[in-house]
């Protein structure tokens, strides 16, 4: 597929990262266009959003035919708009089967990349299987499509190269930024509670007024916290920290920040041996399964230096060459 063609970009508003894939395109020469099909920008808008889509969800209701309807004209505007000569859609499970119907009709080729587990979506297999080619971060779907007769391909995340970052004063501690699950929440109290200086990021760690009334409340844990970072400001501060901590949840795919910590050139401790299809543990990232295994190797950063910015700059030689978002691009781009 010829790299001059139109490409529409159909994503979620998640972290800017409609951005970053439209600049990895934009490198391999493509002309980029992107619709965030599920963006409520406005204040009313965020308050509809609130009222009309996550308070029922809480409440046990599904509410995909109504995120469908949303999403629909949008999109649908924005496609004889666009005119668009590609299509990639990232995750598009609230995606009205009239968009489908629509690129369809216009024999418009189009990509579904999938960057969560499939269980995690409103993704059925009959309706995988009218999608011309997915792609997913998870190998483990990725072999469970295929034996369904879906046309899959493995494309992993990847590390935001183009993105321009700032230098923060270097702080001796140990970041994480993401939400809060469980696991990692054990672990950052674990660490905590031993006495190591950690800061995590994210509306459902900070303690502001602001992120309660975003996450409706809740309890928090008590330990250092501070708001949503930009993706500028995370990866300055995976960097500029002593090490910053990667915790998966329910997930065999690896996380965008498998990558980008790696590519920042952060010290990064992954809590996944299997990270080791990625990076060499040891050379290029720590591995961990338990508390007391993080704690050795933070003792032995807070000890070597220079082996720590061995570390750094080993991950990050290795995500330029292998692990940026344009090597993902590439990868898509043979699919169309």
């Amino acid at each position: 597929m010829k790299a001059s063609h139109r490409l529409l970009i159909l994503s979620p508003a998640f972290h800017d990262y409609d951005v970053a894939f439209a600049a990895a395109f934009e490198e391999l020469g493509f002309q980029t266009h992107t619709h965030l099909y599920d963006r409520f920008a406005s204040l009313s808008q965020k308050v509809k959003n609130k009222v009309r889509f996550e308070l029922p969800e809480r409440l046990g209701r599904d509410t995909t035919q109504r995120r469908e309807e949303y999403a629909n004209a949008g999109i649908l505007t924005t496609l004889r708009e666009v005119k668009p000569d590609l299509v990639l859609v990232i995750k598009g499970d609230v995606l009205h089967p009239d968009v489908w119907q629509e690129l369809e009709t216009r024999k418009i080729p189009v990509v579904l990349w999938l960057w969560d587990e499939v269980r995690r979506t409103r993704w059925k297999p009959e309706r995988l299987r009218e999608i011309p080619q997915v792609a997913s971060y998870s190998a483990l779907d990725v072999e469970a499509f295929r034996e369904s007769g879906i046309s899959a391909t493995y494309v992993p995340m990847g590390f935001d190269h183009l993105l321009e970052f700032p230098t923060l004063p270097f702080a001796p501690e140990i970041t994480h930024i993401g939400a809060r699950y469980p696991k990692r929440q054990a672990m950052i109290e674990g660490l905590y509670g031993r006495g190591f200086r950690v800061k995590t990021y994210g509306r459902d760690w900070s303690h502001d007024v602001r992120d309660r009334l975003r996450t409706w409340g809740g309890d928090r844990p008590d330990v250092p916290s501070g708001r949503d970072l930009d993706r500028a400001h995370a990866y300055a501060t995976m960097r500029d920290s002593l090490a910053t901590l990667n915790i998966h949840g329910d997930q065999d795919g690896f996380t965008m920040r498998t990558f980008e910590a790696a590519g920042a050139g952060a010290v990064q401790l992954c809590d996944r041996a299997d990270v080791a299809e990625a990076y060499e543990p040891g050379r290029e990232i720590l591995t961990f399964s338990s508390v007391d295994e993080a704690r050795e190797h933070i003792s032995k950063i807070q000890a070597d230096p220079r082996w720590a910015d061995s570390i750094r700059t080993e991950a990050r030689r290795r995500t330029l060459a292998e692990h940026t978002l344009v090597h993902r691009a590439r990868a898509i781009q043979e699919l169309w």
